[in-house]
C-alpha cells in the first residue's frame, strides 16, 4: 500500500483505508457482523478473491480486523472489525449521506444488495409518527427480502421476510427508493413496473431527511 508520505492525521488515515474497496469492505463487515470470505465476497460484487485477501491482510495489519476460528457448526474462518475498525461506522455512515444525492446516478448494470438498505434507511428516513402502531414494510428486489419496521419513532432494518408485512415492494431498487422517500408516487411507481401490495397507507409514517435521491423526469421519461 502506498503511503502519502504526509505528517496529518487525515493522510495517515487515508494510508490505512483510503484503497478501493476498503471501505466498502469495512461497511460489510458493520453490516453483517462476523462474516466467512465467501460473505464477504457475496455482499462486494466486482471485487476479486485476491484482493480481497490483500485488502483483509492490511486491515488486520493495521489493527482493525481480526480473525476467529468459528467452531463446529460452522466450523470456519469469521472475519470481525476490531473496537478500533468499528469507530469507523460514523465515517461510513456520513459517507451514506453524503452520497444520497448521487443515488439518482444509476443504470441497469449496477449491482444491489438488500442488506445495504440498512445505512440509508436508519440516516435518512424517520418514523413522521412515532406513537403509532408497529409498522412493516417487506422489500423483494435485490438478493434476498429485507424488511423495515416502524415503531416507537425508530426505524429498523433486517434481511428477512417479514412474517405479517403491511406493505409489500416488489421491483428494481430505484423504483424502491424513489416510493420510500416520496419522490414518486405509488400510482407512479406502479405505472413504472413496481408491485405494490397491501396498505400504501404505511409510507405516510416515512418523513426523508435526506437531498433528492432520485431523478423522477428519469424515471419517468
Amino acid at each position: 500500500m502506498r503511503s502519502y508520505g504526509q505528517y496529518c492525521s487525515v493522510a495517515k488515515a487515508l494510508d490505512v483505508i483510503g484503497d478501493r474497496w476498503t471501505l466498502l469492505l469495512v461497511r460489510e463487515l458493520l453490516l453483517q457482523g462476523g462474516c466467512r470470505y465467501t460473505d464477504l465476497l457475496a455482499g462486494l460484487p466486482g471485487i476479486s478473491t485476491n484482493l480481497l485477501g490483500d485488502r483483509l491482510r492490511h486491515l488486520e495489519v493495521n489493527g482493525l480486523v481480526q480473525r476467529e476460528a468459528a467452531p463446529p457448526p460452522v466450523a470456519t474462518t469469521l472475519y470481525h472489525l476490531t473496537d478500533a475498525g468499528r469507530e469507523l461506522e460514523a465515517v461510513i455512515r456520513a459517507l451514506g449521506r453524503f452520497g444520497a444525492r448521487y443515488m439518482a446516478d444509476f443504470s441497469d448494470a449496477e449491482e444491489f444488495r438488500s442488506h445495504w438498505l440498512a445505512f440509508p434507511v436508519s440516516e435518512l428516513l424517520e418514523d413522521a409518527d412515532p406513537a403509532g402502531p408497529l409498522a412493516v414494510i417487506e422489500i423483494r428486489g435485490g438478493d434476498r427480502p429485507a424488511s423495515i419496521e416502524l415503531e416507537g419513532g425508530q426505524l429498523r432494518t433486517t434481511t428477512t421476510a417479514a412474517q405479517n408485512p403491511d406493505l409489500i415492494l416488489t421491483g428494481p431498487a430505484p423504483l424502491v427508493l424513489g416510493l420510500l422517500t416520496r419522490q414518486l408516487t405509488t400510482a407512479g411507481a406502479e405505472q413504472l413496473g413496481l408491485t405494490v401490495e397491501g396498505s400504501s397507507s404505511v409510507l405516510r409514517r416515512l418523513r426523508y431527511l435526506g437531498p433528492a435521491a432520485i431523478d423522477a423526469d428519469r424515471l419517468t421519461g
